[in-house]
């Protein structure tokens, strides 16, 4: 299968679950209230591109490569990452809907998750030191064998870490926030 090379080229309002993206490699590229939902991305790479305000839901990523890419107010609803190539994985994300995605075992150091929806996200096995989680809902998001070293917690809500299963050493949270580390314990706290 041929493969092809895009650079700085902007896609506005593209519908690819119609005439899908070919399958190559884009590099500083920015796709505008594009929809890619449901659709296969899987061996294309994308080198720092933008997507603004696209629709991703569902797509498919095994072995996408996203190498500094930056997603800002994007529906990514059930996105497998852990398919995607690991190697160089660098994502940002600011006001997306990340709802039901996965990022199990990915390595995903100083990710940054600016004003994001993450209900029912795994992050099992992750490693995700330094990351900062600003105004997130993490409402059911999974922890479990998660790195979380030096993240920052402190504007975030709604999630449940186990200290015991995680290492949350020099983690950063706030006082209004910090029963999110003791539901694990089944314990009860009066105000």
């Amino acid at each position: 299968m041929t493969s092809i090379y895009i650079e700085e080229k902007t896609y506005d309002k593209a519908n690819f679950t119609e005439n899908p993206l070919a399958i190559g490699e884009y590099e500083r590229c920015v796709f505008k209230n594009c929809d890619f939902s449901n659709t296969k991305l899987s061996e294309i790479k994308f080198i720092e591109c933008e997507f603004l305000t696209c629709n991703l839901s569902l797509a498919k990523l095994q072995k996408t490569t996203f190498r500094d890419v930056r997603f800002k107010e994007c529906k990514m609803l059930g996105l497998l990452f852990f398919t995607c190539n690991a190697f160089g994985l660098t994502v940002s994300f600011d006001s997306c809907n990340l709802n039901h995605s996965s990022f199990y075992q990915r390595k995903i150091k100083q990710i940054a998750f600016i004003n994001c929806r993450l209900n029912d996200i795994d992050f099992t096995d992750c490693d995700l030191t330094a990351a900062i989680f600003d105004q997130c809902d993490l409402m059911n998001a999974k922890f479990e064998n998660t790195i979380i070293e030096k993240a920052d917690f402190r504007t975030s809500f709604n999630f449940s870490i186990d200290p015991m299963i995680n290492k949350i050493r020099k983690a950063k949270f706030s006082s209004t926030n910090i029963l999110g580390l003791l539901n694990a314990f089944d314990i009860e706290i009066e105000e």
